[in-house]
């Protein structure tokens, strides 16, 4: 299905995102502490308000607006601004990210096998640059646990928004068991996601990124098509690639995705390119995410666009803060965007302020 939305969106002025109030006291104080134990305390205050309410929205409110509306996949998704993978990897506050305004959450990356990820600290804040570092590596309490609590929350039937389950390889599989490895987690997770995303470019777990090429991107994604296939409603499956790949790469990664039967791409991951940030980056590596890889992700998304046509969909991910940032991602081809570093730093009011300095257009 073609992507459509009732008009073209543009920003209406060039505006940061306000802090408010109570997110103008507590990022501060946030900021103090080691970055991941702030994102450890402010996602288990999310995880225990998402139990105890619905985050459903009235149809009146801003994120529910009709001029918002995209659908695509066969999806609706209320607005086209969406929670990137990553933030919530066990799927711990779903509830809370649609209360924000969210138009659709993708939760994970989430692995066949529980894993602790990388040794700490592994998460770092580049205040000057806007911009994080993580080597997380996939720390998660893999599949079986995310399908019975995704399970728990389809049984409350709270969601109004589109939820995406994003996959990766297990840190002890060989590459050369890969497939399997996707597989096992699409038969356990398809059925309780609305789409599924195969995740081959996070820099963080050894050898993943090598799997960014066109015979892998055909064995992956034909691998989990397999128990999705069998659903009685299949979900539609996207790639999600890397920045650093070089254009043609990319361009050749995408097309064998579509061949495979991928409905789509986000693009894009973090980059392992420093080059140009004000901060020192001592002792740190992995992927850098934020104002940094606006950029690149920008410009390979209208690459991928120009050579995949007007109908895969298209996610555009990677350094949006401001409204002008959604409207470029839209312009180069995007049909729908992510955010999780511009959350981090803009708080709590970041999506809703998107949304009111975005003017829709009739076509």
């Amino acid at each position: 299905m073609s992507p459509e939305r009732s008009g073209s969106i543009s920003a209406r002025s060039h505006l940061a995102a306000p802090a408010g109030l109570i997110w103008g006291l507590l990022r501060p104080l946030l900021f103090r502490l080691d970055a991941e134990q702030a994102h450890g305390i402010a996602l288990a205050l999310a995880a225990r308000w998402s139990k105890a309410f619905s985050g459903q929205l009235a149809a009146s409110d801003l994120a529910r607006a009709p001029a918002f509306n995209v659908d695509a996949m066969g999806l609706s998704f209320p607005n086209p601004v969406g929670l990137a993978a990553g933030l919530d990897k066990d799927a711990e506050a779903v509830p809370l990210w649609q209360r924000l305004g969210f138009g659709f959450v993708e939760v994970g990356t989430v692995t066949a096998l529980p894993q602790p990820g990388n040794p700490r600290p592994r998460l770092f804040r580049l205040p000057g640059d806007a911009a994080l570092i993580n080597r997380m590596g996939f720390n998660n309490a893999g599949a079986e646990a995310m399908a019975v609590r995704l399970t728990r929350l389809r049984e409350r039937a709270l969601l109004q928004v589109p939820l995406g389950v994003n996959l990766g390889k297990s840190k002890v599989t060989p590459s050369e068991q890969a497939a399997a490895d996707y597989q096992r987690s699409s038969a356990l997770l398809a059925e309780l996601a609305d789409y599924l995303v195969v995740n081959i470019s996070s820099p963080n777990t050894p050898g993943l990124r090598d799997l960014q090429t066109v015979e892998q991107v055909q064995a992956l994604v034909e691998a989990v098509q397999g128990p999705n296939q069998r659903l009685s409603q299949p979900r539609p499956v996207l790639l999600k690639l890397a920045p650093d790949l070089a254009d043609a790469d990319a361009i050749a990664c995408a097309e064998a995705a579509i061949a495979a039967g991928c409905a789509g791409l986000i693009l894009t991951n973090t980059t392992i390119r420093f080059d140009g940030l004000s901060g020192s980056t001592e002792g740190m590596s992995g992927g850098l995410s934020g104002r940094p890889v606006f950029a690149r992700s920008t410009q390979l998304l209208a690459l991928v666009r120009q050579a995949l046509g007007p109908d895969p969909v298209l996610i555009g991910t990677g350094g949006i803060f401001t409204p002008e940032d959604v409207v470029a991602k839209l312009e180069a081809g995007a049909n729908l965007v992510q955010l999780y570093t511009g959350l981090i730093y803009g708080g709590p009011g970041l999506v809703r302020h998107l949304l009111r300095t975005l003017e829709v257009r009739p076509r």
